[in-house]
């Protein structure tokens, strides 16, 4: 019994001492100055829409996003919410995309016609309610993410044999975050070895996904550069946010409840000063 149990301690550390070998040979990521990174920062939405825009028309084709839906674009604090304002010239209500400086009524996603729109450009497969055979719909805004393949066998049949992981909270589970995403999208060398493409970011230095980013792929509506460092910078913000999506309230609440601690030491502090005054200690 004691051997079997020293036989399976001597495995155990070897698999740790391989895997740490493995980890120790990644390039560290660099440290690229995101806005959400300070503990008062917060996401800058015009980067988050183009980083979902890179998702959807490159990341999409093979990993999902299943912990989110599309409602969630809309939604207060999502990089599709919209606010209604006043203009202030003609008097008429216009549609704002962001929360405006000033003013404005959040729209709810229900009536968020950017948010339908883009739900309703992905055809879903599912049952037809009457025949219970698979058919197309367009997709409705309380959708998950469309998965681009139908099972994990599927995945792995068009990859190669690798299977793309899930984008949902990528940048949670990855240590060094939207930084390690951003390194690794653009830290291809050109180096190939069969199928495997070598990313000194990547653990082992060498990943079956090919370079997924292409100079000028993705255009941009507001002139940014289209640029593979610029695709990658912009993807990580979007997935940074897509697995953190409450961070800017949380933060703000922390800062209260901070506050709050800071006024009530002090409050405390005064009281014991009241309570204790003349006795000797």
């Amino acid at each position: 019994m004691l051997r079997k149990f020293a036989i399976a301690a001597a495995a155990l550390s070897a698999a740790v001492v391989g895997v740490a070998f493995a980890a120790g040979e990644a390039e560290h990521p660099h440290d690229y100055p995101y806005s959400f990174d300070s503990p008062v920062g917060g996401y800058d939405m015009g980067q988050v829409q183009r980083g979902f825009q890179v998702y959807q028309q490159v990341c999409a084709s093979c990993h999902g996003m299943d912990h989110l839906a599309y409602r969630h674009l809309g939604e207060r604090g999502g990089p599709f919410a919209v606010y209604r304002v006043t203009n202030h010239e003609t008097g008429e209500p216009e549609l704002h995309v962001g929360q405006p400086a000033h003013g404005g009524t959040f729209v709810e996603v229900t009536d968020n016609p950017y948010v339908r729109a883009i739900a309703e450009a992905v055809i879903i497969t599912d049952a037809d309610p009457n025949s219970g055979q698979p058919a197309d719909r367009p997709g409705r805004i309380s959708d998950r993410f469309r998965s681009p393949f139908p099972n994990e066998i599927a995945a792995r049949a068009s990859n190669g044999g690798a299977y793309p992981v899930d984008l949902s909270v990528i940048t949670l589970a990855r240590h060094g975050g939207a930084d390690y995403i951003r390194s690794l999208l653009a830290g291809y060398d050109g180096q190939t070895e069969g199928v495997l493409h070598h990313n000194p970011y990547f653990p082992g230095g060498w990943i079956a996904m090919p370079p997924p980013l292409v100079e000028g792929a993705v255009p941009y509506a507001d002139g940014t550069a289209t640029t593979v460092e610029q695709y990658a910078t912009d993807v990580a913000a979007f997935l940074q946010w897509a697995g953190d999506p409450h961070m800017e309230q949380r933060k703000k609440t922390g800062l209260v409840v901070l506050a709050f601690l800071i006024v009530l030491a002090g409050l405390l502090y005064l009281a014991y000063k009241q309570v204790w005054r003349g006795e000797s200690h």
